[in-house]
């Protein structure tokens, strides 16, 4: 397995990025395209798990949102294909990701999560706040973690 990252919306990782986001979102979850593809996108660094076999099957993915400041951050479209749910994979992105954080010295990180996310991410130490809220007609709720 590796972990590939870009901010480069013309790059193979993005496009990458954006498979499996369309998979997941869009065809599985019904979330409007035009929901799923915002203003972010540039600003963003896109992360993209790949295996280890001939074809480097791009298999899960998040995108990070850095602030302003520099000291905070939103994870956001955390997504795996169906066939390779269960298996570690967004767990292990997330690490990656969350190691990331640490060494380019952010000190909160936040994320939407699906309501049946929440134990997924509580188990990587982030923790609810807020109320819950819609997002693509989607229930969700707030989490944050300090890095």
């Amino acid at each position: 397995m590796k972990i590939k990252q870009t901010r480069d919306t013309l790059s193979d990782v993005y496009v990458q990025s954006l498979k499996i986001r369309n998979t997941v979102f869009v065809k599985e979850q019904q979330v409007p395209l035009s929901l799923e593809i915002d203003k972010d996108e540039a600003y963003a660094i896109h992360f993209v798990l790949l295996l280890d076999d001939p074809n480097e099957t791009a298999v899960s993915t998040l995108r990070l949102l850095p602030s302003a400041n520099g000291e905070q951050a939103l994870i956001q479209r955390v997504a795996t294909l169906k066939p390779y749910r269960g298996q570690g994979y967004a767990h292990d992105l997330m690490v990656h990701v969350l190691d990331f954080l640490q060494e380019q010295h952010f000190k909160l990180v936040e994320l939407h999560a699906q309501m049946q996310a929440i134990p997924f991410y509580e188990k990587l130490g982030f923790e609810p706040f807020g109320e819950m809220f819609l997002d693509a007609g989607i229930q969700h709720v707030a989490m944050k973690k300090i890095v």
